[in-house]
């Protein structure tokens, strides 16, 4: 059988549309077509339902995808023993990660795995969990980085490699920068916040906890940025929790103190993966630097 028409069913299974699967795969939308028709002509079996919002596996679909997917991951063991003969790790790794990873952990671990591995590139997507467990679960990324205290995913396994401090922040001339008392959450639930986007765990954990308490609740914006969230911080607008990395610059210069009030809790930054799809070895290098560059 040829692993072209597989590629494509597994694609065209993911992405639930001839269009996207056509993008995704470099292909004509006609040739997608062509593919799925000579593979379920090929297996005596109809693979999809053409709905007018898309396509839906068939239960012969379903049955079919495990299978499609071990064999694509067999080829590709194949090929990479091949290419490696020479002891050489080379390849692309895709990884989803939060924005704050992006700016403040990764980039030591990239320039590390770069003098180890040469040959080894990193393709960084910026994503929250939903996101990212998605593109783990369509093939879509190799690794994830998610910063969650739980992450009980089907499909996906995710190991804890370090742990993130948070900071919860204000500009110096904030009412709450002068207390001399630490500030009770009722006190906060009055204050102005900007937090990330919805799906990020710790912004999503602090909502929850201001919006629980009786009376007025607070004033929150969401952003889908680090920077614009600190920004207005910095400028005296409200208070923002992030990552300590993101705003220890910021602390150093003054630009930002943090808030004498609840305590938080560390958020385990865990890597994950696929449960059952190869990993490669180059992926297999960016994970083991990441952990040496963790210290775990």
């Amino acid at each position: 059988m040829d692993t072209r028409l597989l590629r494509t069913f597994t694609t065209l299974a993911r992405t639930g549309g001839f269009t996207s699967a056509a993008a995704e795969l470099h292909l004509a939308q006609s040739t997608v077509t062509v593919h799925i028709r000579t593979l379920e002509r090929e297996l005596g079996t109809r693979l999809f339902d053409r709905l007018p919002t898309g396509t839906l596996l068939t239960e012969s679909g379903r049955r079919l995808l495990d299978g499609a997917e071990e064999v694509l991951d067999a080829v590709a063991r194949l090929r990479a023993g091949g290419r490696e003969g020479d002891g050489v790790v080379r390849g692309r790794v895709r990884v989803g990660t939060p924005e704050s990873l992006c700016a403040t952990r990764l980039p030591g671990v990239i320039a590390a795995l770069r003098t180890r591995h040469p040959e080894v590139d990193v393709d960084l997507h910026a994503a929250g969990t939903a996101e990212c467990v998605a593109g783990l679960r369509a093939g879509r990324l190799d690794l994830a980085l998610l910063l969650e205290d739980e992450a009980d995913f089907p499909e996906i396994t995710a190991e804890p490699v370090t742990r993130e401090p948070l900071a919860l922040v204000c500009a110096p001339h904030h009412p709450l920068a002068a207390r001399t008392r630490p500030a009770t959450w009722a006190r906060l639930a009055t204050e102005t916040f900007f937090l990330l986007e919805q799906g990020c765990s710790y912004s999503d954990a602090l909502e929850r906890r201001l919006l629980a308490l009786p009376g007025t609740g607070p004033r929150l914006t969401r952003f889908g940025s680090v920077d614009a969230a600190r920004s207005c911080a910095a400028a005296g607008l409200g208070l923002t929790l992030l990552p300590l990395t993101t705003v220890a610059e910021y602390l150093e210069q003054g630009r930002l103190t943090r808030v004498p009030g609840p305590g938080f809790d560390d958020v385990p930054v865990r890597l994950a993966r696929h449960r059952r799809r190869w990993t490669a070895p180059a992926t297999e290098a960016f994970a083991r630097e990441l952990v040496r560059q963790s210290g775990a």
